[in-house]
């Protein structure tokens, strides 16, 4: 019997799996065997049961004859999924940036999917907690309310229902925002949002009707332990959890956020093969406000400051940070939005502290302070007089230094493919990137252009 070599590197914290790298076993008879765990096979094998792993499934299920497993050390919507805010915005996109089409094509695929759920004779609301809210991007000052304008030009030429509105207008819209001199605001109407947990338990639930066709099973609460790759021809044939080892016939796809850099790099540590994803978990902290009638709004709020806060740089403006935040490259935006269930969410922030989940409660007092400058019915409120209806919610994005994500195939194993690093906006290009993975493992026409998001020449 011929042995094959074995790869068992150290294990990685914080991870969903640990991941190890290992080969198929030829026997005398040419039969290939796993040795390990129960055995069951599927055409697809999805690691990452986020919303871009849950959407990829969805994608397959209905797209393709094809059985799928989903994989996941937990359970949907306990990563960034859950701790997002919701929204399904392009007013903070810009138009031919190497994102906008993905974006654009995700948004349609939003849509559409809101309408089926109406032909089923259901509430979207009640459904995926859809509301077509309208965002507002606003500006503070002349240099900002220029921007804005220009933004409006660029999103009306590339086909989206988009206005400016004057400080007067801005007013109209949302009595109760602090409107000076200079505001104004980048709207589009058509601007959209979700309830992930809400969305997250209706696609599962329509996964999970493909089960008695034997083409669906989902493996929760079970860690990834190794990668099989065949002797062969060097494609990954199998995956082994910790209860159970899947076999891939067509594809293995990790969706594993932030955690993707960290179980690529264990897989490939001593293979031939280089790759290096610089995926990095982004932290951020979100305010909920529970059955709170202090302040409402008509739409979905941002500052013009957020599409900055996206690079990795401090903002200047929050004129409290401590000088120790420089080194986690902390920033503080104001987003503002009311939840299916009536609750005000605000936020945001975003730095670098590894996979720390912990609750910073200095972090809680700068989005309060900054949400204040912008309601003034906020900053008459002591922080401390809300601590009953206040929850905080935390997740860790999928950075890539680039701001795009990573989409595809992994050269040297053709069977292998990654979608991760969407930072921020998972929830909003999740269609778009699973029908693109999709069109992917079945050779079918891209709907998107996909070497943007190419492995490689960015991770290898």
């Amino acid at each position: 019997m011929a042995s094959a070599s074995t790869f068992c590197p150290n294990q990685t914290l914080n991870s969903p799996g640990n991941c190890f790298l290992y080969q198929w076993k030829k026997t005398r008879s040419s039969r290939t065997e796993v040795v390990g765990s129960s055995y069951q096979a599927f055409d697809v094998v999805i690691i990452g049961a986020g919303i871009i792993g849950l959407t990829i499934a969805r994608q397959f299920l209905i797209g393709s004859n094809l059985s799928v497993a989903v994989v996941d050390k937990a359970v949907p919507c306990s990563g960034a999924t859950g701790a997002g805010q919701g929204y399904l915005w392009m007013v903070h996109k810009t138009p031919g940036s190497e994102t906008w089409e993905l974006a654009m094509r995700s948004h349609t695929l939003w849509e559409m999917l809101a309408e089926s759920v109406r032909d089923q004779g259901l509430n979207p609301l009640a459904e995926l907690g859809w509301r077509k809210t309208g965002s507002l991007l606003v500006s503070r000052t002349h240099a900002e309310s220029d921007i804005l304008k220009k933004r409006v030009t660029q999103l009306s030429e590339a086909g989206l229902e988009a206005e400016y509105l004057s400080r007067d207008d801005l007013r109209k819209e949302e009595p109760a925002l602090s409107v000076g001199g200079d505001s104004g605001a980048a709207f589009v109407p058509s601007d959209s949002q979700l309830d992930a947990q809400r969305t997250v338990a209706f696609i599962e639930k329509a996964n999970r009707q493909f089960s008695s066709k034997g083409r669906y099973a989902e493996f929760y609460h079970d860690p990834v332990k190794c990668i099989v790759r065949s002797g062969s021809s060097g494609e990954v044939g199998a995956v082994q959890t910790f209860m159970n080892t899947l076999h891939s016939r067509k594809a293995v796809i990790f969706a594993t956020g932030c955690w993707t850099g960290s179980l690529m790099h264990d897989l490939v540590r001593s293979s031939e093969i280089e790759l290096d994803v610089p995926v990095r978990p982004r932290k951020g902290h979100l305010l909920v406000l529970e059955n709170f009638n202090s302040l409402k709004l008509n739409h979905g709020l941002m500052e013009a400051g957020y599409v900055n806060h996206q690079t990795a740089t401090l903002r200047p403006s929050i004129s409290e940070l401590e000088p120790s935040d420089e080194g986690r490259n902390l920033s503080v935006s104001m987003t503002a939005t009311m939840d299916a269930a009536g609750n005000l969410v605000l936020g945001s922030s975003r730095e670098f502290a590894g996979f720390n989940t912990e609750v910073d409660d200095s972090i809680i007092k700068h989005i309060w302070q900054r949400a204040g400058e912008f309601f003034p019915k906020l900053s008459e409120l002591p922080l401390s007089d809300i601590s009953n209806c206040k929850k905080v919610r935390i997740g860790l994005r999928p950075y890539m230094p680039d701001g795009k994500p990573v989409i595809g195939a992994v050269p040297g194993l053709s069977n292998l493919f990654l979608a991760a690093g969407h930072e921020g906006g998972g929830l909003s290009m999740a269609l778009g990137t699973a029908e693109m993975v999709v069109d992917m493992v079945l050779g079918q026409p891209r709907k998107v252009d996909n070497a943007p998001f190419a492995v490689q020449g960015r991770c290898c």
